[in-house]
């Protein structure tokens, strides 16, 4: 950081009270207020540079002491005494933290060349051309303070110039860069990299006013100089270094120190870092994006910011991880600890922005491997969020349903987030159970996963049954010795044995002379004994999960279908017609009885 030093003398001001003077022997015959502040000075140094106290003392004798009001002097009282002090000739120090102030007010004060050869505007305004503009640094630090002293110093245009300066250091191609910079980056040292980074300014720009960094950007941008990319991580930087983190969000919500005034100033920063994206896909990370989205969330920005917020995040959503999605929620009345309603309005943005894609577009490789990432996405995120202790079933279940069918090749990663769900939640009603593996689909399940849930004993036993009859489906054209127990390999010994025992009953009954029985009432009979032995040998096997037969006409049709089909595996062919079964069990029990 330059500096430049004017003045010799030593400084001899001191304080007393309220009133500010130096040691001299003569007596102080001007008196200047400014604020709270008294000056007691003297004419003689000071009315020959300053324009603006001769013409105030005009109409007073040289003996007669003068007292004037300076209240609306930029810079206050700090400012007028670097300008007395240089009329004085005490040494002072200038440098680009106070160069704006001390050039405003001797400005004020009618400083210049004019009034007296090598004034002290003179001086300042050499100062700021050849030193301040001709460093990085100090261009920043300069243009920071401007913001104590706005229309000053937009009228004296050192606003313009520092801009001006700054970006054409930032359009300086790296290699050429000669001057000191800040770069903190993790893993980043100067020894080790010889080359300077393409990012070299955005630690040191994101130091301004939100107002002045949108200037420099947008005036960048204008150039089309520098890639979006660059430009997405300028506001990157900017957003960490002066928006809060969401845990401190989540943990200061209802705390005093999360101010109105604060949370206004975050809400402006915000909408201005959006509204200053690059329109280009991948300006910036679809985390960062997520990020954002969950900060505006608490600060309320406005319905605009969000939408474009959360447009922005479904173009990109293909390309985030599970680590981008695990916000916490910062809603006082969310009782869950991850946001999921802001995913799943990402989600369903991305599918609506899918479904417009032509049908020829939508059949390509690249938008089915589009939509299968965010499948595998969801399920993974459906992973972590099912250890969440609050999180609800409707919510869970919801999130699951909006993702399409075609977006899962298989249900293995959707049936792994409903077996973490079932064990963090034991409690769970027999409803909530059967309404969450409703949305799994048991044909879609890999061998080995289906293995697993078979053995399952937290999931409802309707699954169990679905697994076991689609298994059964499989099993039948598999070669391999390692498969499941099938139903028909479990009920086909039983069902010998109790065929065996109505073959005999029947022959006892009908003894001699009565085999002329009518075949209605032998068919009626059958039907009977079939449905009782079928009922005790449900109830007695166990299946590990007490496969009972319901009591609804369905299940029970289903389980004569089931058991008629497994007598027929023995000539090879499986008919899976239930109808068909039924009537071929009865044909083989009318031949049977006429035996």
């Amino acid at each position: 950081m330059k500096f430049m030093k004017l003045g010799t003398k030593a400084d001899t001001f001191y304080t007393e009270q309220a009133t500010r003077t130096l040691i001299s022997e003569i007596a102080a015959d001007l008196v200047i207020q400014i604020n709270d502040i008294t000056y007691l000075l003297h004419k003689f140094p000071l009315l020959p540079k300053c324009g603006l106290l001769q013409r105030l003392c005009y109409d007073s004798s040289d003996s007669e002491s003068v007292s004037l009001e300076l209240h609306d002097i930029p810079g206050g009282e700090e400012a007028f005494e670097l300008c007395a002090k240089f009329c004085y000739g005490i040494a002072i120090n200038i440098s680009a933290h106070n160069f704006v102030s001390a050039l405003c007010a001797a400005k004020f004060l009618r400083m210049n060349d004019s009034i007296e050869k090598g004034n002290f505007v003179g001086k300042l305004e050499s100062f700021f051309n050849s030193c301040i503009l001709e460093g990085w640094k100090d261009s920043i630090a300069t243009l920071q303070t401007t913001a104590t002293l706005p229309e000053w110093s937009e009228n004296l245009g050192i606003v313009r110039k520092c801009i001006d300066s700054i970006i054409e250091k930032i359009l300086t191609p790296p290699p050429q860069v000669k001057w000191s910079y800040t770069y903190t980056r993790p893993g980043y040292t100067k020894k080790q990299h010889h080359s300077v980074p393409k990012d070299w300014w955005t630690e040191d720009v994101s130091d301004l006013d939100i107002d002045l960094f949108r200037c420099i950007i947008m005036a960048i941008r204008s150039t089309y100089v520098l890639p979006p990319q660059l430009i997405g991580e300028a506001l990157h930087v900017y957003a960490c270094r002066w928006l809060p983190g969401i845990t401190k969000l989540k943990s200061s919500g209802s705390s005093v120190s999360q101010t109105q005034e604060s949370k206004d100033k975050n809400r402006k920063i915000l909408e201005t870092i959006v509204s200053m994206i690059p329109a280009d896909r991948g300006s910036v990370s679809v985390g960062f994006l997520f990020r954002l989205l969950s900060i505006s969330i608490h600060l309320g920005v406005s319905s605009v910011t969000k939408t474009e917020l959360i447009r922005r995040a479904s173009l990109q959503f293909e390309e985030a991880t599970v680590s981008d999605l695990l916000y916490p929620s910062t809603s006082s009345s969310d009782q869950n600890y991850y946001d999921t309603e802001l995913v799943l309005a990402v989600l369903e943005t991305f599918l609506k922005l899918w479904k417009r894609m032509s049908p020829g577009a939508v059949d390509s490789s690249y938008f089915l491997r589009s939509i299968r990432n965010v499948g595998k996405l969801i399920d993974s995120y459906l992973q972590v969020v099912a250890r969440d202790d609050n999180m609800q079933v409707s919510k869970f279940v919801s999130l699951a349903e909006t993702v399409p069918s075609i977006a899962r090749e298989d249900h293995d990663d959707l049936y792994q987030a409903i077996n973490i769900y079932l064990k963090m939640h034991p409690e769970m009603s027999k409803a909530d159970k059967k309404r969450l593996c409703g949305i799994l689909d048991c044909q879609r399940l890999s061998p080995e996963v289906r293995g697993h849930a078979v053995k399952n004993e937290l999931l409802p036993l309707r699954t169990v049954v679905q697994l076991l009859y689609f298994e059964q489906e499989k099993g039948s054209k598999a070669t391999s010795s390692h498969k499941l127990p099938k139903p028909h390999e479990i009920l086909l010994g039983a069902k010998d044995r109790a065929a065996t025992t109505r073959d005999s009953q029947s022959k006892h009954s009908l003894g001699p002379g009565k085999e002329e029985f009518n075949g209605e009432e032998i068919r009626e009979r059958d039907q009977q004994k079939t449905k009782r032995s079928d009922g005790k040998l449900a109830l007695a096997l166990n299946l590990e999960k007490k496969m009972v037969i319901r009591g609804d006409i369905e299940e029970t049709q289903s389980e004569k279908a089931r058991v008629v089909r497994d007598e027929s595996s023995s000539s090879g062919k499986v008919n899976m017609d239930p109808k068909k079964m039924i009537r071929r069990a009865r044909s083989k029990s009318e031949h049977g009885v006429k035996k």
